[in-house]
């Protein structure tokens, strides 16, 4: 019988009570058990940390290896960056022999593919962080004042992100449930434009626009 243990992971105590990072985890996790994995199987413990992928310190994480090592099971994750944002510590985790991960969202991924997919995440980052420092410093040697252009600016898109988040919940009662049960984004874009469900601006649905919301309701951090 195939054995996991599953682990979880939001960056804040408030992404686990609002239960959507949670919950969007636990819908691509269910949709691996039912359509991608050896069957029989058998969830042998959950565990579930409210960090910052940043952070190596992870006490359920690391209760969660331990159990995986001592019983032989599989670690699940929903997403690789939930496991962690460092390649580092990915890598450290693919080398160690009593230690088999599994990605729900690559069911068919071997170690080979995931470290790469986590190496360029890394390097996605890397270059976004450097882009982002040299349009700061471009902006100083102009003359602007950048706390306050970065104050306005986060604010806006605060303001921004808030709305949007606003409106995925409208239609989380619509989008989730439809998405457990296997429903693609073309189905759940037709079943909101069915149901006379507008857009933001007040147009059709897209399949793009359901996937947005639903990256929107998982809170990825």
């Amino acid at each position: 019988m195939k054995r996991y243990v599953v682990y979880r992971r939001v960056s804040t105590e408030e992404q686990s009570k609002s239960r959507l990072g949670l919950d969007a985890q636990d819908r691509d996790i269910s949709l691996f058990l039912e359509n991608f994995s050896e069957g029989p199987f058998e969830i042998v413990a959950e565990f579930e940390d409210h960090l910052s992928g940043k952070h190596d310190d992870r006490p359920q994480l690391a209760a969660a290896l331990e159990l995986v090592r001592k019983t032989g099971a599989e670690l699940l994750v929903s997403k690789l960056d939930r496991l962690s944002r460092k390649v580092s510590l990915i890598a450290a985790l693919m080398d160690d022999p009593k230690v088999r991960l599994r990605v729900a969202s690559m069911p068919n991924a071997d170690k080979f593919q995931l470290h790469i997919y986590a190496a360029l995440a890394e390097q996605e980052r890397e270059f976004i962080s450097a882009r982002t420092k040299a349009a700061l410093a471009e902006a100083k040697a102009k003359g602007k004042k950048l706390g306050g252009l970065r104050d306005k600016t986060m604010k806006r898109n605060a303001v921004i992100q808030a709305n949007a988040k606003a409106r995925a919940e409208k239609v989380a009662k619509t989008v989730q449930p439809l998405r457990s049960q296997g429903a693609s984004l073309r189905e759940i874009a037709d079943a909101l434009n069915t149901s006379g469900v507008p857009t933001a601006r007040g147009g059709k649905w897209q399949a793009s626009q359901v996937k947005r919301v639903l990256e929107r309701l998982e809170v990825a951090s």
